[in-house]
């Protein structure tokens, strides 16, 4: 006998859905796939953090300037680099610290002395920093305390201050001693070379416990014009300050640290042909950082000494290494041939 199967329909009035609710939920589709969509743009334009070290002096000019501009908002590299970029400026008072940081990956490029550079190339056995671009040469010097001293025998048996331990004034002091006779050691010899602050020689200087420092500025202006000081010593094209990126970043964002690159010597050229407000922007920015209003015309003063040039070639890092192994700072043999950075 045949069975019969009930026939159940595939739409009756219990079950159909309402035209409206379809439209609904189509719309609530779309309005979720636009959603997915605009989120994945969202994160893809997310900005990248860059975290770059300065140091709180004039002779980071570059960096002073550009801070200040990130600060108000008007970032110059933010405008630059082809892609949104935040950047955290990150302030160090010595060039092993920020060492540190490039080591520990906690910056991605940094403004910084010949001599940390070349001694973390050494270190790291050329493996973790490049030397960018040049920024500034000059705008150190030899400061001497009243008349006593007239030529170099006469820093014998005195006290001469250097910011720190083996960074680029105490290199170029101890060098420079000893290429005039006067035998120095890492504590004592026929002078001592005393690593001290920056902040702290002032006073010092005033009180007569140093004869001499060896600094950058605005501490070379200051101690002439707050402790009677004078320049016995400078020289305008010693190499001062370099941009250097650590490689693991240079590897990961060639064109992006390129671009920096570029913007960098945009931004020397605008200092340039913008010294006013360039002036300005340093001294807001170095009042921001210390917390001390800083005088205008100390900035502008400190400013005539600086050499902005962001020509980079080894030559100037040779004579660092040779006066760092002349000090007795490095003793291995280094090969800098990789050191400056090619795009």
């Amino acid at each position: 006998m045949k069975r019969l199967v009930p026939k159940i329909p595939i739409e009756s009035k219990e079950t159909r859905i309402p035209d409206e609710y379809r439209r609904l939920s189509i719309v609530c589709v779309l309005v979720t796939a636009l959603f997915l969509a605009l989120s994945g743009l969202a994160r893809a334009e997310d900005p990248l953090v860059l975290h770059i070290g300065m140091f709180p002096n004039i002779t980071h000019a570059q960096a002073l300037v550009a801070a200040n501009m990130t600060r108000e908002g008007k970032g110059w590299f933010e405008s630059k680099l082809g892609r949104p970029v935040k950047i955290e400026w990150l302030i160090y008072n010595a060039g092993s610290s920020a060492m540190e940081g490039i080591f520990t990956k906690a910056i991605d490029m940094t403004f910084i002395g010949p001599s940390p550079a070349v001694n973390a190339y050494a270190r790291s056995n050329g493996k973790d920093i490049r030397v960018m671009s040049g920024a500034i040469r000059g705008g150190e010097a030899l400061v001497v305390k009243g008349d006593e001293i007239q030529i170099p025998s006469d820093l014998r048996g005195k006290t001469i201050a250097t910011p720190q331990l083996g960074n680029t004034q105490d290199v170029e002091c101890r060098a420079w001693l000893i290429d005039n006779g006067i035998r120095v050691t890492l504590v004592g010899g026929d002078a001592r070379v005393l690593p001290t602050a920056n902040p702290d020689m002032l006073p010092l200087f005033k009180q007569g416990q140093l004869q001499a420092a060896w600094t950058v500025e605005p501490w070379v202006t200051r101690l002439i014009n707050e402790a009677g000081g004078r320049i016995f010593h400078s020289d305008p094209d010693a190499l001062t300050t370099v941009l250097i990126g650590s490689v693991k970043f240079l590897n990961e964002n060639p064109q992006l640290a390129a671009d920096f690159k570029k913007a960098h010597e945009d931004l020397t050229a605008w200092i340039l042909a913008n010294p006013t407000e360039a002036r300005r922007r340093a001294r807001d920015e170095l009042s921001a950082i210390t917390k001390h209003k800083i005088s205008q015309a100390l900035i502008d003063e400190a400013w005539t000494r600086l050499t902005f040039n962001c020509e980079i070639t080894v030559n100037p890092f040779e004579k660092f290494l040779a006066q760092a192994k002349q000090v007795g700072f490095l003793r291995t043999k280094i090969n800098l041939h990789d050191l400056i950075w090619k795009p």
